[in-house]
């Protein structure tokens, strides 16, 4: 250690290289004396690894260097910089913890230990072990979120100089990248580190797609910058006139994003290229919504294309307006509009206007948010595996957010899906736990309704009342599964068998009868044909949310099936229906894929019904029969399900798409002619038999692609 206290305080008199000259002027942010930390941690690093090479040949040193100005870029702490320099020496050097303790303080040194610590785990293909491994990333980020900002300057350095390694280890990092990274710096508010992340992964990852895009693109930029110059400066003349000073920005599409476009949205390239981007930055929030007026003026606005992320900011802190606009030509014009501020903001997410403290005052957003988000990972880590922690995380990496209104107006974010009961958990855990109804926009509604953007969301409760474990069947968020099963695990075996026996006797009486009227034999023959040991055995496997207290109920009743709905005849469709008659009504067709939920019927049994059939709603009333259902995870055959094809009305045609259904595997089980219409189209009604949604989509792909198809969706009836 002595040769290191020698050796830096020669180096420190010595000029310093270019690459260190260049750090120290993006640092100038930083006082004299965090200016020379980083300067003495440069010194300790370049000692270090002196006689380390990076796979390209070029010194080691350059790598940490370049990871510091990344972090210098974001304009972070004096620590987190001199631990960005120092955050490969534990590993590959002889430097100790203590070492960094007495130089740079204990600080730097939790840094440095953090970050070593990321850099043990190994991405691997197995689920459970890439679970494992994320969680000990998420963890890490929770004790100190600059561990992770060095790790993403880290991963974003190293996918950028990815050519020195073999394709096999580039395409491993590029997909873990995009899998991982990205989402994380996304999910902080970091959109250039996230852009710069996707752009570099993309190209190791999918090098073949990403060629022919990028080909593709070049071949559009020359007209596609004419028709942006004439969008931008008729924005900027009618700018000048309104004395709102304003920079017009216009916004390059990134090849990934127009691939995940393509990919999520089955879009061909020219939808999705064919939408110019602006960006409009003023100095004022007031200025947003002048210069959302003035350009609805200038160009005709799409309906439903308008978000106001200003009012109401993104998960991660985001803030914005976003119109889309019809302009020349009837040119889609997609337009933001934002502060300096905003734009700051949007660019560097947590890291702007850097400040590392557990609450302060001038917090921006992002920070705010970021810290709500890690409070939530420090709630649900204790989840039983891994894998559902990261199941739980992912809801929040990839947000698809709901933005609903407590009855006194503050608003609330949950994701796409979300239930009364998730709201209730979201609002606090005892709200949840003791739930018992909801109302929406003062309507009294099921707790298992799912809620949507807009709504005013109010949740009836009682003292008295206690989780249900069949809320596990229809919740989507982590919060509130974690909350219902650790209840339902603290709960010892009595209190389980008698909130069993509780939920048992409710759904007899849902069902019109009463324990006491079952015979014995009855009961007896019940329990042994499903394995029950006795009456608590079952009301145990219901307390602990293993069944379900109205499908038992049903079995014991063995009530009567109709015979309008297609009957399961053998195969299992829907978990846990073990002895229940399944059907699958005519109107809707479910087939496995689709969102559904059950009705219990006295006379037909558990219907399955699409999420949104019609019959859905009218059922409101009898809100408790309806039930969350699944669907089993090895279905082997196919279902009954209905699409509608439009036509040209030409001979041949009906035939084609028949030939066609039945080249992707599928059974035409009837054909009938619905509508013929006065511009020489027709719609045919096309009874299939489908494996999955998956497979329905593949052969709907196909006619779609038929020239004398115009049209095809989905039947509801």
């Amino acid at each position: 250690m002595e040769r290191f206290a020698d050796k830096s305080e020669t180096m420190m008199g010595k000029k310093l290289p270019k690459l260190m000259r260049q750090l120290l002027d993006n640092v100038n942010y930083l006082g004299k004396s965090d200016q020379e930390l980083i300067k003495k941690a440069y010194v300790f690093a370049n000692i270090a690894h002196e006689e380390q090479l990076r796979k390209s040949g070029e010194p080691y040193i350059n790598h940490p260097i370049a990871v510091a100005k990344i972090l210098a870029d974001l304009r972070l702490d004096k620590e987190s910089i001199a631990a960005g320099l120092l955050h490969d020496v534990l590993e590959d050097s002889e430097i100790n913890p203590d070492l960094i303790a007495k130089e740079f303080g204990q600080n730097v040194l939790n840094l440095v230990d953090g970050v070593s610590k990321l850099d043990q785990i190994e991405y691997s293909e197995n689920k459970n072990t890439q679970a494992a491994s994320f969680r000990k990333m998420m963890l890490a980020m929770v004790e100190d979120i600059r561990v992770i900002l060095i790790k993403l300057s880290d991963r974003l350095h190293n996918i950028q100089t990815l050519d020195a390694l073999d394709k096999n280890k580039q395409k491993k990092i590029a997909r873990e990248t995009l899998d991982i990274y990205a989402p994380i710096a996304n999910r902080l508010g970091i959109y250039h580190m996230k852009r710069a992340l996707e752009t570099a992964a993309f190209q190791h990852a999918y090098p073949f797609r990403q060629k022919i895009l990028s080909n593709a693109l070049k071949r559009r930029t020359s007209h596609q910058k004419k028709i942006l110059r004439t969008i931008t400066s008729r924005l900027r003349k009618n700018l000048e006139q309104a004395h709102i000073n304003a920079e017009i920005q216009s916004r390059k599409k990134d090849l990934y994003s127009i691939y995940k476009k393509m990919k999520n949205r089955k879009l061909p390239f020219d939808q999705i290229i064919d939408v110019y981007g602006v960006r409009i930055i003023v100095e004022q929030v007031e200025e947003c919504y002048q210069v959302l007026g003035l350009v609805h003026q200038i160009y005709k606005p799409i309906m439903d294309k308008f978000n106001d992320y200003i009012a109401i900011p993104r998960i991660n802190g985001y803030q914005s307006l976003h119109t889309s606009l019809l302009g020349p030509g009837g040119t889609p014009i997609e337009v933001q509009i934002r502060t300096k501020a905003m734009n700051r903001v949007a660019e560097s997410g947590i890291a702007a206007h850097w400040k590392y403290k557990t609450a302060n005052e001038d917090d921006v957003p992002p920070q705010i948010k970021a810290r709500e988000w890690l409070a939530t990972i420090q709630e649900i880590q204790g989840a039983t595996h891994p894998e559902e922690f990261l199941e739980s995380i992912k809801v929040d990496l990839y947000p698809d957010k709901v933005y609903v209104f407590t009855p006194k107006g503050k608003i609330l974010r949950l994701p796409v899906n979300s239930t009364c009961v998730d709201f209730a958990y979201a609002v606090h855990t005892d709200v949840g736990n003791s739930c018992i109804g909801a109302k929406i926009d003062r309507q009294q509604v099921p707790l298992r309704t799912v809620i949507e953007s807009g709504q005013t969301v109010e949740i009836i409760t009682t003292k008295r009342s206690n989780p249900d474990p069949s809320w596990l069947n229809f919740i989507a968020t982590a919060k509130a599964r974690l909350n219902i099963r650790n209840y339902l695990k603290n709960l010892n075996t009595s209190e389980t068998i008698a909130l069993g026996k509780r939920l048992f006797d409710h759904a007899l009486t849902m069902l019109g009868k009463k324990q006491r009227n079952i015979s014995r034999k009855q009961l007896k023959n019940f329990l042994d044909d499903l394995g029950f040991s006795d009456n608590n055995d079952l009301y145990r496997s219901i307390g602990t949310g293993d069944k379900n207290p109205i499908l038992m109920a049903q079995i014991l009743l063995g009530e009567s099936e109709s015979d309008d709905a297609i009957k399961e005849d053998n195969p299992l469709c829907i978990k846990g229906t073990e002895g229940v008659s399944v059907s699958f009504p005519k109107c809707c067709t479910p087939i496995p894929g689709d969102t559904i939920i059950g009705h219990l019927s006295k006379q037909r049994g558990l219907v399955v019904h699409r999420r949104n059939c019609r019959h859905v709603s009218s059922f409101i009333k009898d809100a408790s029969r309806w039930i969350g259902v699944e669907w089993d995870e090895n279905i082997e055959h196919s279902l009954s399900t209905d699409i509608k094809v439009n036509v040209m009305h030409k001979p041949g045609s009906l035939a084609e798409v028949a030939s066609t259904i039945a080249d992707k595997g599928c059974n035409v089980e009837q054909v009938t002619i619905d509508n013929e219409h006065e511009d020489e189209t027709i719609d045919l009604l096309f009874s299939i038999q489908a494996k999955n949604r998956l497979a329905l989509a593949d052969v709907m792909r196909e006619i779609k692609k038929m020239k004398t198809v115009i049209k095809i969706s989905r039947r509801l009836h």
